[in-house]
C-alpha cells in the first residue's frame, strides 16, 4: 500500500505500507492506541476508519521523528491518501471471496482499480493475514 501525506503547510511525503513488516512494538502501538487487534485495526485502515490511519501516519512518522507525540498527528482528511496496488487489489479480492467476505468491501476496492498504482515488485496482502 502506499500512504501518502500532504500536509498543507510542509513537504508530501509517501510511505510504502506493508502490515507485515510492522515491528511487534509498532504493532503493539497500533492496538493500544485503536483498541483493536491487528487485524481488526489493518481492515479498518482499508475502510477509511479516521483513527485507524491517523494511528497508522503516527507510527510511519514516528520512523523519521521518533518524538513526535500522538497528539502532534493531526491533519485534514484530504491530506492523507491510502491507495492500494493493483496486485494488491486482486489478492484482496481474492483473499477475501475465499472466506466469504464483506460485499460492499470489495466492491469498493474493485471500483478502485483502474486508477490504482501499478505494483512495484511482488503483490501482497494490504493486510495480516
Amino acid at each position: 500500500m502506499r500512504v501518502t501525506y500532504s500536509p498543507e503547510d510542509g513537504d508530501e511525503q509517501t510511505f510504502d505500507y506493508n502490515p507485515n513488516r510492522l515491528l511487534s512494538a509498532e504493532r503493539e502501538a497500533l492496538e493500544k492506541r485503536t483498541g483493536r487487534a491487528f487485524n481488526q485495526f489493518a481492515m479498518g485502515v482499508l475502510k477509511g476508519d479516521a483513527l485507524c490511519r491517523r494511528a497508522l501516519l503516527h507510527v510511519l512518522l514516528k520512523r523519521q521523528h521518533p518524538t513526535i507525540s500522538f497528539d502532534d498527528v493531526d491533519f485534514c482528511w484530504d491530506e492523507l491518501t491510502v491507495e492500494m496496488t493493483k496486485g494488491e487489489i486482486s489478492l484482496a479480492v481474492e483473499r477475501l471471496r475465499e472466506k466469504n467476505g464483506d460485499e460492499d468491501l470489495i466492491e469498493g476496492m474493485l471500483s478502485g482499480y483502474d486508477d490504482a498504482p501499478d505494483d512495484e515488485g511482488k503483490a501482497r496482502l494490504p493486510f495480516a493475514v
